[in-house]
């Protein structure tokens, strides 16, 4: 049996972090390390390790978890932070490029980053402007592997109350109807399928940067699932 992938969480306690924590539950092909800032509350049955560390000590947290796969779901709003740009900026571009690096310091072969649809250096809106550069800046770390997933409206109980996602969430239905050719990159996603998706991306080899819209997200969910199902096989002397 081959050794379970160790992933280094960040943004643990948010809709896709808590997502993943359990999607994990019960998997023997994974070993999932949470670094946050305080206590998790975790599901019946998780088997995960917490490491509690201020933001600025995650690089000795990430190298104490001697991940393969170093995970991002880290992200704010500008309405959490006050309308305040910089405090934004703070957490989901200076936050998540330190956490890259830390992954590269702590010997991990790949980075997964959880960006949005949109996301662009040369956007007029500022959240999609700020995504776009941090993916930029991800691009030039240098680590071996890095993916970055552009989901589209993300769906799941949240504990922030965001009414323009509520009214998203109840139209949602709808979005397969209307959503098609290049506009199919909008189809919402639902939180624990983004962190199905998070856990097969864990599992490929392949050197390289990889972005990932709606599609190509299923499309590794369902590669990953057809992988899985394959009988292993057998060792030749």
């Amino acid at each position: 049996m081959a050794r379970p992938v160790r992933i280094g969480l960040v943004g643990a306690s948010g809709l896709v972090g808590s997502a993943l924590i359990a999607a994990c539950v019960g998997r023997g092909d994974v070993r999932l390390v949470a670094v946050a800032r305080r206590e998790l509350a975790l599901p019946r049955g998780a088997t995960m390790e917490v490491l509690l560390a201020d933001p600025e000590n995650w690089g000795d947290a990430l190298a104490a978890a001697r991940p393969d796969v170093v995970v991002s779901a880290l992200g704010t709003t500008i309405r959490r932070v006050g309308g305040d740009e910089a405090a934004f900026r703070a957490v989901d571009h200076d936050l998540v490029l330190a956490c890259a690096r830390w992954a590269g310091e702590a010997g991990a072969r790949q980075f997964i980053a959880v960006s949005a649809i949109g996301a662009s250096p040369q956007s007029r809106n500022f959240y999609l402007r700020v995504k776009g550069e941090t993916e930029a800046a991800l691009a030039r770390t240098g680590l071996a592997r890095l993916d970055i997933l552009q989901p589209g409206l993300l769906l799941g109980a949240r504990d922030d109350r965001r009414p323009a996602e509520a009214v998203g969430q109840l139209l949602a239905p709808l979005a397969g109807l209307v959503l098609h050719g290049g506009a199919r990159r909008y189809r919402p996603i639902a939180a624990d399928t983004l962190a199905e998706v998070i856990l097969a991306l864990a599992h490929q080899k392949a050197r390289g940067r990889f972005v990932h819209d709606h599609d190509a997200m299923i499309r590794a969910l369902r590669r990953h699932a057809f992988e899985r199902s394959l009988p292993a096989r057998e060792s030749v002397d």
